[in-house]
């Protein structure tokens, strides 16, 4: 234990056989689940009045809406891998989907240890803490969804009692604050930010404008996808300008 705790070449140990098949296990747990829940949805359309071709089109929209997301995930991953290994970006990142989060957990447990991230200091030892930090870090989201989940549906229950209109309204509600709370944490950056982000939402509005005039409702489920190009070229454009974050 103390030669693997003082050996830097650590990606052998990353890349382990026994870690592939905890990551795929993983994965193949999220890839039945969703499986589980789609035939539940076709299932139970009718009783939530809802048609089958309703059913595809909600589908459809939400394999399309997760597009773009999915991609930055996805270069996330990619620039991470030869930090930390394929195993646990697999795991961490592609089930968590924040990069940002694991990177300061494993960050801020090599600080314990005097290493950094990617230099000499960052040992088997400390990668193996790391990760230990970075799955708890993940397994409290976790825990927390399963024990406040069924409390919040109990009190969706009496919310429903009380005033039935409220529960369409919440929903609705609290997922606006969340993207309203991503994107105004974004404005402070740079001139490039704020750019993308008026970019983006103009180009939603006149996707949904045209659906809505031109009867073409293919576009409402094409619209967050044609948004993220536009707004990243528009980016890319702005950036190149000048107007990036400012070098330190």
């Amino acid at each position: 234990m103390v030669l693997a705790s003082e050996s830097a070449d650590y990606i052998g140990l990353a890349n382990a056989p026994v870690l592939w098949i905890l990551a795929m296990a993983v994965m193949g747990v999220v890839v039945i689940q969703s499986l589980i829940y789609m035939t539940a949805v076709k299932k139970n359309a009718e009783s939530a009045g809802m048609t089958q071709q309703e059913v595809r089109t909600a589908f459809r929209a939400g394999g399309v809406a997760a597009i773009g997301p999915s991609l930055s995930v996805v270069l996330v991953a990619i620039a991470l891998l030869p930090l930390f290994g394929t195993p646990p970006v697999v795991v961490r990142v592609g089930l968590i989907g924040s990069a940002a989060t694991e990177v300061a957990s494993a960050s801020i447990a090599a600080g314990t240890m005097g290493a950094s991230l990617g230099d000499d200091t960052f040992t088997r030892g400390v990668f193996i803490v790391a990760l230990m930090a970075m799955s708890l870090s993940g397994a409290g989201w976790m825990i927390s969804t399963l024990i406040l989940t069924p409390v919040f549906k109990r009190s969706s229950h009496k919310l429903e009692k009380v005033n039935p209109a409220l529960m369409s309204i919440i929903p609705g509600a609290a997922l606006l604050a969340a993207f309203a709370a991503l994107t105004f944490r974004e404005l402070p950056k740079s001139p490039t930010h704020v750019i993308a982000i008026l970019v983006s939402a103009a180009v939603m509005g006149i996707c949904l404008f045209l659906a809505h005039a031109l009867k073409m409702p293919w576009l409402k489920e094409w619209g967050l996808g044609i948004s993220l190009v536009v707004a990243l070229i528009a980016s890319y454009f702005a950036h190149y300008a000048g107007l990036g974050i400012p070098e330190a």
